[in-house]
């Protein structure tokens, strides 16, 4: 049995994600994003009290990129991992938890952004100091995936991976800060992943998004 504990637009999403390209049976738990994860019930899911938090087979996980990886590992048919020994498993680690350096952006631009809900709580400068960071890491994917040797469609040349999920819902979440407009390769790429039907059934739920707007500008400083 494999059950996932998600908050929608969230790290959860991207195991949740995987999850569907993994087509394997699982239930998912939904929860609000409130004072409820701290719980002591579900702490005893997930210690810090966040999501995701992960049951399989009488375990429990609660970082969303170890998760990743062995779900990866488990199904490895799936061919969603890269094994030790390919040649893209260096890549594969690396782009994997590269996604965790954008999401930390996110969640510095969230906090200001969404929860901090009065104005003089918010800092004009620390938003536009980290959207300036998200464009640095759509610099990273962008010359990744336009090298002078050749262009690819997915962040491995052996073609779509887990790292394309992990990746590709950071940048789902980092768009809502920073748009993709300077970076043609990035956007063709996310156009290309998000097209596929595991991405779709892991968006949210119409009342259930935790941004309830498409965009948050950065305010003048």
């Amino acid at each position: 049995m494999i059950r996932l504990h998600h908050v929608p637009q969230s790290r959860s999403m991207r195991v949740l994600w995987l999850l569907h390209e993994l087509e394997v049976s699982f239930e998912v738990v939904l929860h609000p994003f409130d004072k409820s994860l701290r719980s002591p019930d579900y702490l005893t899911l997930s210690p810090a009290g966040r999501v995701p938090a992960l049951e399989i087979e009488g375990e429990r996980m609660f970082e969303s990129g170890a998760m990743m990886e062995y779900l990866c590992e488990r199904f490895p048919d799936a061919g969603m991992g890269r094994a030790p020994g390919t040649p893209d498993r260096m890549a594969w680690l690396c782009w994997l938890h590269f996604a965790e350096t954008v999401s930390q952006h996110c969640a510095a631009l969230t906090q200001q952004h969404l929860m901090l809900r009065e104005d003089h709580m918010r800092s004009p400068t620390v938003m536009k100091l980290e959207a300036a960071r998200l464009a640095k890491c759509y610099d990273a994917i962008e010359a990744r995936l336009s090298t002078p040797i050749e262009r690819r469609d997915h962040l491995l040349t052996s073609g779509f991976s887990a790292v394309d999920v992990a990746v590709g819902q950071a940048v789902y979440m980092a768009r809502h800060f920073r748009t993709l407009d300077d970076h043609p390769e990035v956007a063709a790429w996310y156009a290309r992943i998000t097209e596929r039907e595991g991405f779709r059934q892991a968006l949210p739920e119409e009342g259930s998004r935790l941004y309830p707007q498409p965009f948050y500008p950065v305010p003048a400083v």
